[in-house]
């Protein structure tokens, strides 16, 4: 039987273009032919027939390549090591939106602005809503929608937002507009 250095001599010129053939990235290439080596290392004594190394081979390739395409993809995001800055930015930038929607909400008719308040920020259930208002289940998920609909209208008059992949948002920034917007001018 050969030895894996053997096989790399005979064989790795022939992989490799095979291999780039069928994955478009130099890069990833390389590294799955050196996986199909390193399997073929720790499994050469599997192979039976010594004259069928080179169909073994090019299915040990071929496997290799499935798994690569079949593999999640990592996003250049999750690959980039920068998770405590940005979400200092987006604490931050919360914090700042936050001192902003107090007047926002203050300024909706008050019995949007009571759903809001109690449902938001007092984190009260939409039932006990109703019970505490003396309103319908579907009166107190009214309100709490219809508030959330025009505080989002006031938002989106008064500020321009930045969102991550996520939806989070990482940061806003006041657009010129008149007094509705208080104090995030």
């Amino acid at each position: 039987m050969d030895s894996t250095t053997h096989i790399w001599q005979a064989y790795h010129t022939k992989l490799r273009a095979f291999i780039s053939s069928r994955v478009n990235n130099s890069d990833v290439a390389d590294d799955i032919l050196q996986d199909v080596f390193l399997k073929t290392h720790t499994r050469l004594g599997d192979l039976r027939e010594e004259t069928r190394l080179q169909s073994w081979l090019y299915q040990i390739a071929r496997n290799a390549i499935t798994d690569y395409y079949r593999a999640p993809k990592m996003q250049v995001a999750d690959a980039i090591d920068l998770p405590e800055e940005s979400h200092d930015v987006g604490q931050r930038a919360r914090r700042d939106l936050a001192e902003c929607l107090r007047p926002m909400i203050d300024s909706l008719p008050p019995h949007y602005r009571d759903a809001i308040v109690l449902a938001d920020l007092d984190g009260l259930t939409q039932q006990q809503i109703a019970d505490r208002e003396s309103i319908s289940l579907s009166g107190a998920k009214s309100r709490v929608q219809r508030g959330r609909a025009m505080l989002k209208d006031l938002l989106d008059q008064c500020c321009r937002f930045e969102f991550d992949r996520r939806g989070h948002v990482v940061g806003f920034q006041s657009r010129a507009c008149d007094d509705e917007c208080g104090e995030c001018n």
